[in-house]
């Protein structure tokens, strides 16, 4: 199967966009833990992201609060049920890990949340943003701390706006 890659221009910096034509598998920060680069055999194309892109834009611009675009992220079980209830966090809201837990029926599984959340390979769209730490801090981030701060700031400043 062919991957696809196109590298989008963002406020944050310039994100790897991956996927198979269909949907979008990989968005991958420029520095943090999780910074990503293509990788050879990938297929440099922009079409199969038009759409992506648009709502990206828009995110950014403060006009969309959640994204419909397909996405096929890949990973456990688990991780892809941590990462579905990512997308229940309300735009502008934040949860603790303790939270999530709760929210997917295992509250003692805060740590494994954690870790799921940061192995999240679709952040922004799937908000891994939105989770800080129980004291209300920020906690690690895979495209750094600031780029955390940034997302925050962005949608609570529409969410006053509103």
């Amino acid at each position: 199967m062919t991957t696809y890659y196109h590298y989008y221009t963002a406020p944050i910096g310039n994100l790897l966009l991956a996927g198979d034509g269909e949907c979008l598998n990989l968005l991958g920060f420029p520095s943090g833990s999780m910074a990503r680069k293509h990788k050879d055999g990938w297929k440099k194309d922009s079409s199969p992201f038009k759409e992506v892109m648009l709502q990206l834009g828009s995110y950014f611009g403060g006009e969309l609060s959640e994204f419909q675009v397909c996405l096929a992220p890949n990973g456990t079980e688990f991780q892809r049920m941590v990462w579905d209830a990512l997308t229940k966090i309300p735009y502008g809201e934040t949860w603790s890990y303790g939270q999530l837990a709760e929210h997917i029926g295992k509250p003692k599984a805060s740590r494994a949340v954690g870790s799921a959340n940061g192995l999240n390979p679709i952040p922004v769209i799937i908000p891994c943003h939105r989770v800080i730490g129980s004291n209300g801090k920020l906690t690690g981030f895979g495209g750094g701390i600031e780029t955390k701060q940034y997302l925050l700031n962005l949608e609570s400043e529409i969410e006053r706006r509103t």
